[in-house]
């Protein structure tokens, strides 16, 4: 294997990063199964899509270290993780406040 994270475990991460990303802007239920908040402030959307971003993290390193040795990670990794993530949530926002008759 050559150290190298095969392609499948990447692909799950990145299709689950979606997902998580743009959950909190698809539904007015709290991490999916909670109860219905209608309307759900930005707050919350935004502390929901933080602790899913740190499930990921989460789910990205247990699969690395399944797959082999984990590779010690610094502040910039996450750093720019959490940014990356944010990025995948645009979509989701946009449908949520940016769109014509968009209800909050």
């Amino acid at each position: 294997m050559g150290g190298l994270i095969p392609g499948w475990a990447v692909v799950a991460v990145l299709a689950v990063a979606v997902l998580a990303a743009n959950a909190p802007f698809l539904n007015n239920r709290l991490f999916l199964v909670g109860p219905q908040r209608v309307p759900k402030s930005l707050f919350v959307r935004l502390l929901e899509m933080l602790v899913y971003a740190g499930l990921v993290f989460a789910l990205g390193r247990a699969l690395e270290a399944q797959l082999g040795q984990a590779s010690p990670q610094r502040w910039e990794f996450y750093a720019v993780g959490t940014l990356t993530f944010m990025t995948l949530a645009f979509p989701g926002f946009v449908w949520r406040y940016l769109r014509r008759n968009a209800v909050h």
